[in-house]
């Protein structure tokens, strides 16, 4: 059995992507999401302009310091940067630990409700994280979206199916030695209130674990990325940076168990400025947490919105300017020590109502 080969080394992994101090830079948007971002900034999504973004992401200097991983696109991971080195060697070269997103994307879930989504990809994923693993990547990521709704969703067909397509990703990546992790996101969309959503959450996350004890997956060697338990987008009430952390913790304390290294949490819509806030808050009262999980940050877009903008397509200086400014803000939030405003991050709502990838 392959994943017996693999235990220690995907122990050894999960360990250091869940390092005290360093998160993950989810940079593996779609050819066409990367596009609607290189839009924004008026630059066209050529393969050239793709790289040259990246290429400035991974030779920022410094970056390793407060990044543990970098979740990567499938065309990133076998591309060299504009020196003619690998992206994947500009990573190492910064002890950043190379990843790749796995899953196919979504797919209406028949017999579910309007919004309820499935996650394809599993067919042939051993095959193809084998030979991810050997261009260079060391874990994975799986996405699975649910929905709250006034009418039942995630309805049990909904949680059922994707908690199962998370555990089949997880154990079928762990074969091929990649450390995967695993992302049941709760989607901010709705008028639901933050108690709703930690029920929810707290029933998801649950039948995700159960689904990879059934595969036998190896929670030692796997991380996992959730939402932050927070109220719909459409909430008349807005949440309290407190009353979100505390929620949050509470609610992955019901149902995350004690031998997953790491929660890395994704931002999922929120402002650079409130996934620091909210993330720091998470840290700055550790003493009666239950499990000793390290608690930090996978963001995408509230990594790369400064970074972005500051680039402009050419501007190589200011973009990593950018990002080491939010990697270290996000850095000192997983360890309870970030001063709101200390770092210049953007409080810019980036909500994407129904965000696919």
């Amino acid at each position: 059995m392959a994943l017996n080969y693999y235990k220690n080394e995907l122990k050894e992994n999960a360990q250091l992507l869940a390092s005290k101090g360093k998160g993950i830079l989810a940079v593996d948007e779609s050819t066409k999401t990367v596009g609607k971002r290189l839009a924004g900034i008026g630059v066209e999504n050529t393969e050239e302009n793709r790289k040259a973004y990246r290429g400035m992401l991974f030779t920022t200097e410094g970056l390793g310091k407060y990044i543990s991983g970098a979740i990567l696109f499938e065309e990133t991971l076998y591309q060299n940067h504009q020196d003619g080195e690998s992206m994947v060697k500009k990573l190492n070269d910064l002890g950043i630990i190379p990843g790749i997103k796995v899953d196919k994307g979504l797919n209406p879930l028949p017999g579910g409700g309007d919004v309820e989504t499935f996650c394809s990809g599993l067919d042939g994923l051993v095959e193809r994280a084998a030979k991810y693993y050997e261009q260079g990547a060391r874990f994975a990521k799986w996405r699975a979206v649910l929905q709250i709704t006034n009418d039942g969703c995630p309805s049990k067909l909904s949680i059922q199916e994707n908690a199962w397509g998370l555990a089949r990703y997880a154990r079928s990546v762990q074969e091929s030695g990649l450390v995967p992790i695993i992302e049941p996101e709760i989607l901010m969309d709705g008028d639901h209130t933050i108690e709703k959503t930690a029920e929810v959450q707290e029933e998801v996350i649950k039948q995700v674990y159960i689904a990879c004890q059934a595969n036998g997956v190896f929670l030692e060697g796997t991380l996992l990325k959730p939402s932050m338990t927070v109220n719909g987008a459409d909430c008349p009430t807005k949440g309290d940076p407190m009353k979100v952390a505390e929620m949050t913790i509470r609610t992955k304390e019901r149902c995350v168990p004690a031998s997953v290294p790491g929660i890395v949490f994704l931002s999922g819509g929120l402002s650079e400025e409130a996934a620091s806030v909210y993330l720091n808050n998470m840290n700055t009262n550790t003493l009666y947490r239950k499990a000793l999980w390290n608690v930090s940050f996978s963001y995408g877009r509230a990594l790369q919105h400064s970074c972005l903008k500051a680039w402009k397509g050419s501007d190589v200086e200011g973009g990593q300017k950018a990002l080491i400014a939010i990697a270290q803000a996000n850095s000192e939030a997983s360890k309870g020590a970030y001063v709101a405003g200390s770092q210049p991050s953007s409080d810019e709502q980036l909500f994407v109502a129904g965000y696919t990838y």
